[in-house]
């Protein structure tokens, strides 16, 4: 079936230097059924294991939902210098979250480049500058070292621990701007 592009969300789209921030279209769903059926990525997300494709699916769609229930959401974030789509990006609030979140997730193949803390960076403004929050977080395993350097190279401070999905994780809050 083809998308029709009257169904098209306003989702705004940002850039950096190496990324664009846009929002997930159908053609996307190769790749990211890919990315998350990736048991290193996924480890620390939700239950801890690899997505079916049934299951990607569906959380694109929770994703793109998402924007429509509360005006803001996570990006798919593309490589500009490829076009390759390397995962998503940006603030989420769902039901029954402990709070306003910044979420990374990146393709293993894309992992050591900085591409996590620049998109990070740009959804960051983007909740401070733009949606007006001052109370924002990041929920991170306590194994999970490469997303606590993210969020700590981006100001914030671990605080309280929450069981999360059946595990504990660390709410690490970001200082207002």
């Amino acid at each position: 079936m083809q998308p029709d592009s009257r169904f098209e969300l306003p989702i705004p789209e940002l850039t950096t230097t190496h990324l664009r921030l846009r929002g997930f279209r159908q053609s996307d769903f190769e790749a990211y059924a890919t990315i998350m059926a990736d048991p290193d990525v996924a480890r620390f997300l939700g239950f801890g294991g690899a997505l079916s494709r049934d299951d990607a699916w569906r959380q694109m769609a929770m994703i793109l939902g998402h924007w429509v229930l509360r005006g803001f959401g996570l990006w798919a974030v593309e490589e500009k210098a490829t076009g390759r789509l390397l995962g998503r990006i940006g603030c989420h609030y769902p039901e029954g979250f402990p709070g306003f979140e910044i979420g990374y997730t990146i393709a293993r193949h894309a992992w050591g480049r900085g591409y996590a803390r620049e998109g990070a960076a740009a959804a960051l403004a983007y909740a401070r500058d733009v949606l007006h929050q001052t109370d924002i977080l990041s929920v991170i395993r306590p194994d999970n070292a490469r997303s606590i350097r993210v969020a700590e190279s981006l100001g914030a401070v671990a605080a309280e621990t929450v069981e999360f999905f059946g595990a504990p994780s660390v709410l690490y809050r970001y200082p207002p701007s």
